[in-house]
């Protein structure tokens, strides 16, 4: 069975620089879990780290007007799972994308119904509540499942939505999805939030200075604002700063209870070395 190291938790929590130190000492390579870093040119926004000596893939896949889902990173992650663990490394995968990271461990049933983005832009201009009634109308079971943070999720509302709209209820096959049996580490890391509100600040502000604005107006002219890509987190409140910091603030918040509902997550453990060798080494 193949072992796979995951590296996870809220933005601003030090994933990336953990990663590559395990990486250089358990000979690895990298697999970047991240939504927004996947595109190209989005560099200073999406904060894309390269760190020196190691190897990370998942990194400027696609143009910022190309579509890349939760489908697309598993398929992709999979393929690059086994060459990784041919070529005798180990593969770890890093990020704050949860569902990037528990779509490829534990793929959902609805992951092979491709994004509809033309319903997605009509809904979007929906309240939640008016998203929450047509879920209700249209797939009661699938609304009732939800949990109270999805409920008030316009996100999730809309992806049920779509799942639904397409012909397909919460109990569509899965089996066009690609399912790997790995060995897995989970390792979490996490901060109270006095700290972490402190560092996604700082973060911010240290991206205006190396040309968030710049990158943003760049984009801008060469793709049309109303494409995912351009709509994430910074690209969607630039050029206000404050903005973009408050909700780089309240999706860390997001993260953390995503990543929450995983019991396997070993969040903050004191010696991640010993902990990542017992089981590598098995």
């Amino acid at each position: 069975m193949i072992k796979v190291l995951i590296i996870c938790g809220p933005t601003a929590t030090g994933k990336t620089v953990l990663a590559a130190k395990l990486a250089r000492k358990f000979n690895g390579e990298l697999i970047s879990a991240d939504s927004r870093q996947v595109y190209k040119g989005m560099d200073i926004v999406t904060g894309k780290d390269r760190p020196k000596g190691v190897k990370i893939h998942g990194l400027d896949l696609v143009l910022p007007n190309e579509e890349f889902s939760a489908a697309h990173f598993v398929k992709y992650a999979h393929t690059l799972i086994n060459q990784i663990h041919k070529r005798g490394k180990l593969p770890i995968l890093v990020g704050g994308t949860g569902l990037y990271v528990n779509s490829l461990i534990n793929p959902p049933p609805t992951l092979a119904v491709r994004p509809n983005w033309q319903l997605r832009k009509k809904l979007e201009k929906k309240s939640v509540e008016e998203l929450q009634n047509q879920l209700s109308q249209v797939d009661a079971v699938r609304w009732r499942s939800m949990n109270h943070s999805d409920q008030l999720n316009p996100r999730r509302l809309i992806r049920a939505i779509e799942v639904n709209l397409q012909g397909l209820s919460s109990k569509v096959s899965s089996r066009r999805v690609p399912n790997g049996n790995y060995d897995t580490l989970w390792i979490g890391l996490t901060a109270d939030k006095k700290t972490l509100d402190g560092r996604i600040e700082k973060r911010v502000k240290t991206r205006i200075k190396a040309g968030a604005i710049e990158e943003w107006q760049k984009l801008k002219k060469q793709y049309p604002a109303a494409h995912p890509s351009m709509t994430g987190i910074g690209y969607r409140e630039l050029p206000d700063v404050e903005a973009w910091t408050r909700a780089e603030q309240q999706y860390a918040r997001r993260q953390l209870t995503w990543f929450k509902k995983t019991k396997a997550i070993h969040w903050n453990p004191d010696n991640i070395a010993k902990l990542v060798k017992t089981w590598y080494t098995k």
